[in-house]
């Protein structure tokens, strides 16, 4: 799920290579009674990523989360406080890891960046189970401030992506454009949860396209 999307891909990879790369950040404390064992963050938070991602919050337990992670619960609370704390910090690492692969996708594209990013974004042949930031902000934004900022902003930011791939030299003059592929890219997301197939999704993409440049 998690390497099947293009986009995804490219957020898993450079998540690990940079969290890996901060190697102060890691825990690394040594053992003894109430001390957390030694372990590496940047694992840990990725296999915390794919519990809630298939999961759900509400559904993935504190076992889930230290079996998935290697960890005991000392060295868990140790580390990360609180699932909740976990879970806003696995949300905030994909989001900023998202977009700057969202960013790449558009700095690399050769013909047209907002197809290249609308491909990437709404990935569809990807996996059914959707963006983890997604389905979160559906399942907990309406009841949870923070994961809904942390949503807006993402939301916000990938406007702000669009806007400048559709005009660099003036990006307001094109806001309702960028929010309108945007919506339309985070709409197939759904779609695709839905079991439409790729075909279709493609073809919707394709109208899309034709309304809104037409």
């Amino acid at each position: 799920m998690w390497r099947s999307c293009i986009l995804d891909r490219a957020i898993h990879i450079r998540g690990m290579t940079e969290a890996r790369s901060q190697s102060s950040v890691s825990i690394a404390k040594a053992p003894g009674p109430g001390r957390p064992r030694s372990f590496d963050e940047a694992t840990a938070l990725e296999a915390a990523m794919n519990v809630f991602w298939q999961k759900g919050y509400e559904a993935t337990s504190l076992d889930d989360l230290t079996r998935a992670m290697g960890l005991s619960r000392s060295s868990f609370y140790g580390a990360f406080d609180s699932k909740q704390a976990l879970f806003i910090r696995a949300l905030e690492h994909y989001s900023r890891n998202g977009l700057r692969g969202l960013r790449e996708v558009a700095g690399t594209a050769q013909d047209n960046p907002v197809d290249a990013m609308m491909l990437a974004l709404s990935d569809p042949e990807g996996s059914p189970k959707g963006c983890l930031l997604i389905n979160c902000i559906t399942e907990l934004a309406p009841h949870d401030d923070k994961v809904a900022e942390i949503g807006r902003r993402h939301l916000e930011a990938i406007e702000e992506i669009f806007a400048a791939a559709l005009n660099p030299g003036n990006p307001d003059s094109v806001r309702d454009a960028a929010r309108a592929y945007a919506s339309l890219a985070i709409g197939t997301l759904t779609l695709r949860k839905s079991g439409i197939s790729a075909d279709r999704i493609q073809e919707t993409l394709k109208q899309a396209k034709t309304i809104l440049t037409g």
